[in-house]
């Protein structure tokens, strides 16, 4: 499924649920499905910066394609770095790079979070180019 297809998908999940509170009771399932990250990777060095609430991103390379995980202490933020993850993970650098998360704004979720909230958000999606942009040098460079 290519990241519109996704982004699509995303937008339709969100337009079957009837109200803001479904909205976020599946924000919070979302992040119970979320691929827990090890010990080791609980890291302050992979501690995304701008967050209230601690996220930690991690992400490889696999076969041209940035595979991210992450993980949180609160359960809407570990929701809301899911569908980041589903969103841009097993992407090429360059789509990650090219390609903003317009269904957060299709979806309404940007009027619905908090100011702490959608600046963590933002630093999330700032990290994930950031890791996107480091493997692309990477790649330019082999």
């Amino acid at each position: 499924m290519d990241i519109k297809e996704t982004e699509d998908r995303i937008i339709r999940e969100f337009e079957l649920l009837s109200d803001w509170q479904e909205r976020y009771k599946y924000i919070i399932k979302l992040g119970d499905k979320l691929e827990s990250i090890s010990d080791s990777e609980r890291v302050d060095e992979n501690l995304v910066k701008g967050c209230q609430s601690q996220v930690w991103l991690v992400a490889d390379i696999k076969d041209g394609k940035v595979i991210f995980k992450a993980d949180s202490d609160a359960a809407i933020t570990k929701g809301l770095v899911s569908l980041m993850v589903r969103f841009y993970s097993g992407r090429e650098p360059e789509v990650i790079l090219n390609t903003p998360p317009s269904f957060i704004e299709k979806i309404g979720m940007a009027k619905h979070l908090s100011p702490t909230r959608a600046n963590g958000l933002a630093s999330m999606v700032k990290q994930m180019k950031i890791y996107a942009m480091a493997f692309k040098s990477r790649e330019t460079l082999s």
